[in-house]
This record gives structure tokens, C-alpha cells and sequence, in this order.
């Protein structure tokens, strides 16, 4: 509760209206690789509760409410954000993917994952559900993914990554670690940001 109240971060959340202090990672991520674009579609894997949606909807939109589209999917509920498509799925059933592109007419532009599983407090077996995730979102961005597009999704870097890693490059122009400021410097935690998809 102490960190919380003396975090940056959560402090300019508060003040400009985002949900949580993750909005900030995916901003510098976006100035760092240039994600986002107007009129965009956007898939925002784990979205709850919604700070990553909140930065997608003003990214692709520009404020006009063009054909910029953001699909939020989370098995927890999540308050509607304007501009943004509320799904409330657990993304590892079986349909979900048949669910998730019925509100996308076509191909998306950008998958994005921020899932995470509760924390273990084991880091080597918190690493692994996490990279769970991971490839599990990886699998839905190259099967729903436009040609050129991007893939961002949160990873723990403890090794156990090596092997995703690898498989984006068979498939992205361009795969790169990062590890934002607004991610906690004691945190494992790090993004794949994999541009350029390539059927």
C-alpha cells in the first residue's frame, strides 16, 4: 500500500484518467516502436481492467471516431470503455477465437497481451504460466493477424522465453525485448514486441 501511494506512476494514473499504471507501459512501448496507427483493429488480450484498452481506443481513433476498432476480452468483467468492444471470454476455451474475430470484419492490425496468471511467489513457475499465456496469444495473433502486423505481449525473463522467441522470428520481420520504465525495476517481468507478421 506504501509503494502504491508514493509510485509515480499511479500517481499521474490518477491524474490522467487511467485505470491502473500499465497505461504507461504500453505508451512508452508505443513512442519506443510506434505500434498503433489511426484506424487500426486492435485485439487487447487480458484487458482488465482496461488501462491498455484506454490507450488503444485514443491510439487508433485520434480522437475522430474513424475506423480505429479495439476488441477487449477478459474473463473478469470490465466497466465499457468508449471506443473500445467489451468481451467477456476466457480467452482459453475453445471458441474464443471463432468468438473474438465475429466482431472484427476482417484481419487485425495489432494483438496485444498483458495476461498473467496469480503470482505463485515461485518466479521459475510463475515464469512458465506466464509464458502459458503467452503462447497461447502468440497462436491467435498469427492466426488473426493482417500481413504486416504486430504482436505485444508481457513475458517474465527467466529463460523459459527462449523457445517463444524463437518462433516469432519465423514469423515477424522484427522481434525485440523491452523492458519500459513504467515496469517495476525489482519485476522480471518484459515485453516481445514482434512487428512485421508475415503469413
Amino acid at each position: 500500500m506504501d509503494r502504491q501511494q508514493r509510485d509515480e506512476y499511479v500517481k499521474s494514473a490518477h491524474r490522467d484518467g487511467y485505470r491502473s499504471r500499465a497505461a504507461y507501459k504500453l505508451i512508452e512501448l508505443d513512442e519506443k516502436f510506434g505500434i498503433f496507427r489511426s484506424g487500426q483493429k486492435v485485439v487487447d488480450l487480458g484487458a482488465a481492467p482496461g488501462s491498455w484498452t484506454q490507450v488503444a481506443t485514443s491510439r487508433v481513433n485520434n480522437g475522430n471516431h474513424d475506423t480505429g476498432e479495439v476488441i477487449s476480452v477478459d474473463i473478469n468483467p470490465l466497466t465499457p470503455i468508449r471506443g473500445a468492444t467489451i468481451l467477456q471470454l476466457d480467452f482459453l476455451s475453445p471458441n474464443a477465437t471463432k468468438l473474438i474475430m465475429e466482431l472484427i470484419p476482417q484481419k487485425a492490425d495489432v494483438v496485444l497481451s498483458d495476461m498473467a496468471s496469480p503470482s505463485t511467489g515461485h518466479r521459475q513457475t510463475d515464469a512458465l504460466k506466464v509464458s502459458v499465456l503467452c503462447e497461447a496469444a502468440l497462436d491467435f495473433a498469427t492466426d488473426t493477424l493482417a500481413p504486416g502486423g504486430s504482436f505485444i505481449s508481457k513475458i517474465l525473463q527467466v529463460g523459459v522465453e527462449r523457445n517463444i522467441v524463437e518462433k516469432m522470428r519465423l514469423t515477424f520481420a522484427t522481434v525485440r525485448h523491452a523492458k519500459p520504465p513504467a515496469s517495476r525495476k525489482e519485476s522480471s517481468e518484459s515485453y516481445i514486441v514482434a512487428k512485421g507478421f508475415r503469413l
